[in-house]
């Protein structure tokens, strides 16, 4: 049986509250193991009991999110934890009785004030939060500081306190598959793991992943213990190879760019067609070699090394 990723609606949807509730524990006395006093044993009784009741009458907690698909909003930066040298998690507070409510894979714009494109507008670039969609009050992002990025400069300048402009959600929709590929580079490993996250936590999952994960150095390898953790929880339905340009002296894993022998090597092969998936996900130069460029938005056309290897568009997703 093969595991089924729901397909998010459409982007004009509008966000939703989404209602969750906080299970009461059921409380029972039996018996007890030491002798009580009959006036004890009542009021331990009924502290007990009454305890339950009151967390059963709890009102369920109405979740809901402050993201608008169509204009911006200021999140306030709560804190940052360094990742490692040039990578931070950045965690947004959203406000009590606040979550993302984010579908798995969808995205969100962050600008940059500072910045401008070539027509004088902010820049803007997309980021997928790792944190869980119900997480209530913060939201956090894994971004790597790059020598060009223009919007991970601006955000790695921020301090606590300070604001960021975010919009969304954009959505994306895997569908119904017996085996996926993923390949990501750099911080576009954020939806792979958000993907991954999602999926091998449903007890249904057949599904078999495979991820190819390609960055410059070991320290660069962002996630390392969450997917290695994965890899251990989920034997049988996920592995994780790892690529490096630049590897050390003792590396044992494969090296260079993400190559042709590589994804024949690991991902199963275009001939099971709707039954295979590759997921792509990294820096544009990366993107365009294995699957060719995005046009935007949309998916653009297959080319690269997967088209080379007879994946057709339907097989191929780039985020």
């Amino acid at each position: 049986m093969s595991m089924i990723i729901r397909a998010a609606g459409p982007l004009a949807r509008p966000l939703r509250a989404r209602l969750y509730s906080t299970e009461a524990r059921k409380s029972t006395v039996s018996r007890y193991l030491v002798p009580v006093t009959g006036v004890l044993a009542a009021a331990f009784l009924y502290h007990h009991l009454t305890q339950g009741e009151a967390e059963q009458a709890k009102p369920h907690k109405i979740m809901t999110s402050p993201l608008d698909p169509q204009n911006y909003i200021d999140i306030k930066l709560k804190r940052v934890e360094p990742y490692n040298h040039n990578t931070s998690k950045f965690v947004f507070d959203l406000g009590e009785g606040k979550a993302s409510l984010l579908p798995v894979t969808s995205f969100v714009f962050l600008r940059a004030e500072d910045f401008k494109d070539v027509n004088g507008k902010p820049m803007q670039r997309p980021y997928t939060p790792i944190s869980p969609p119900d997480l209530e009050g913060e939201l956090t992002f894994v971004v790597k500081n790059y020598e060009t990025g223009n919007v991970s400069k601006h955000i790695h300048s921020l301090k606590p306190g300070d604001k960021l402009a975010v919009k969304g959600l954009c959505q994306n929709g895997p569908g119904r598959f017996d085996e996926v590929g993923l390949i990501g580079g750099g911080s576009g490993i954020t939806p792979l793991y958000q993907l991954l996250h999602h999926a091998l936590a449903d007890e249904t999952n057949r599904t078999k992943f495979k991820l190819i994960f390609a960055n410059v150095t070991e320290a660069d390898i962002l996630l390392r213990e969450e997917f290695d953790a994965m890899k251990r929880k989920y034997p049988s339905n996920f592995d994780v190879v790892y690529v490096l340009d630049k590897p050390p002296a003792d590396w044992n894993g494969p090296s260079g760019y993400v190559n042709a022998n590589l994804i024949k090597q690991q991902f199963a092969p275009p001939a099971l067609g709707d039954k295979v998936k590759i997921f792509v996900c990294g820096p544009p130069p990366q993107v365009a070699s294995v699957a060719g460029k995005k046009d935007g938005p949309r998916q653009g056309e297959l080319s690269g090394i997967l088209k080379e290897l007879g994946y057709t568009p339907d097989q191929v997703f780039k985020f």
